[in-house]
């Protein structure tokens, strides 16, 4: 009775460099914020190190009483920016499709502010079951708990510990900043070179039940 009722399994996924490309929208936006500023921002360098909340960026090139207004100008310039310019990385869609397949629900938790995760999905046809945003590394455990993720697929060592945190599944992709060796020493699971490989893990993946 009990295997019987059993909710259907939820995976939630990262959205930056995991279902996303970011880079170029990203770089196109801090450039563009360079020139409304007037400040020195290495654009090239910040999409090397994405995955944190945009203050941890901004900190870099701003003082630190500006960070929440230039914050705010920066999400203010991303949607006109950087979403057109972001394409899906492989395998993204396949691998929702893959959740839905198996009966299971596909959800998004991001460190990106929410409303801009979702114009993102919105623009490349996809559509999670839930979008949750401004949750970085454990504060993600939040959100998977609420929601009942019982894995989740990220490309940061962040998303590894929210996984952790959550006691889900961690599946890394190294479609990101971090190389498969920090992902497995941060404690991932399961380390997948890209999303394209994640139906074939799903397809063997067999949660523990109580």
């Amino acid at each position: 009775m009990a295997f019987a009722t059993s909710p259907a399994l939820t995976v939630g996924f990262d959205l930056d460099m995991t279902l996303i490309d970011s880079r170029p929208g990203i770089r196109a936006c801090y450039q563009a914020l360079s020139e409304r500023t007037g400040t020195y921002i290495d654009a090239d360098l910040a999409v090397t190190r994405l995955g944190p909340p945009l203050a941890d960026e901004l900190v870099h090139w701003f003082p630190e009483d500006e960070i929440a207004a230039v914050g705010e100008l920066y999400r203010s310039m991303y949607p006109t920016i950087a979403v057109a310019a972001t394409p899906a990385l492989p395998g993204a869609r396949e691998a929702i499709d893959a959740v839905r397949a198996a009966g299971g629900r596909a959800i998004v938790v991001t460190a990106k502010y929410e409303p801009n995760a979702k114009l993102h999905l919105e623009h490349l046809g996809m559509e999670p079951d839930a979008v949750i945003g401004d949750l970085w590394a454990e504060q993600k455990a939040l959100a998977l708990r609420e929601h009942g993720a019982a894995v989740y697929v990220g490309d940061h060592t962040g998303d590894v510990r929210g996984a952790r945190t959550a006691a889900a599944v961690s599946v890394a992709v190294a479609t990101g900043p971090c190389s498969p060796e920090e992902l497995t020493t941060a404690g991932a699971d399961v380390v997948l070179g890209d999303l394209t490989e994640f139906p074939g893990w799903l397809a063997g993946y067999r949660p523990a039940r109580a």
